[in-house]
């Protein structure tokens, strides 16, 4: 396992992709802008379409797998708040947002019901607020 997560590190940065894929991709990138600015041709246009296209194919299929883990953190917590939260904060799970949701996932179940008090109160104003305001962190280790 990978060391205790906390609020100062539980963003992941997959090097190959975060860093290598996508350094390649803007070179790339860059270089076809370059080739289409220095001996515009059809080639060099179809070589700036297709590294436009790889830069997107790379942008999307973060967004989309990041996407379907916040969906899928949303129905686990939801799951969670059911057995955890007491009877009038149960109720109002249906308000909580999708990013409020992914941020409360960090909170241990003893904490939880307060966050979730204190989120539904108004008194954070962003995600990040949830995260920072968490005592006894629960790592996710699956995330990518």
């Amino acid at each position: 396992m990978a060391e205790q997560q906390n609020f100062a590190n539980h963003a992941q940065v997959v090097p190959g992709f975060h860093r290598f894929t996508l350094l390649l991709i803007l070179v790339v990138l860059v270089w076809s802008i370059k080739q289409v600015m220095t001996a515009f041709s059809v080639a060099t246009v179809m070589q700036l379409v297709a590294a436009v296209a790889l830069l997107l194919v790379g942008f999307y299929a973060r967004a989309f797998s990041t996407k379907a883990q916040d969906r899928i953190i949303r129905v686990e917590e939801r799951e969670r708040m059911g057995r955890l939260l007491p009877d009038d904060l149960k109720a109002r799970i249906g308000e909580l947002r999708l990013p409020q949701f992914v941020a409360l996932r960090f909170a241990s179940d003893g904490e939880l019901a307060d966050l979730v008090r204190r989120t539904l109160g108004g008194e954070f104003a962003k995600p990040r607020d949830i995260k920072v305001a968490i005592k006894s962190w629960r790592g996710d280790y699956e995330r990518v």
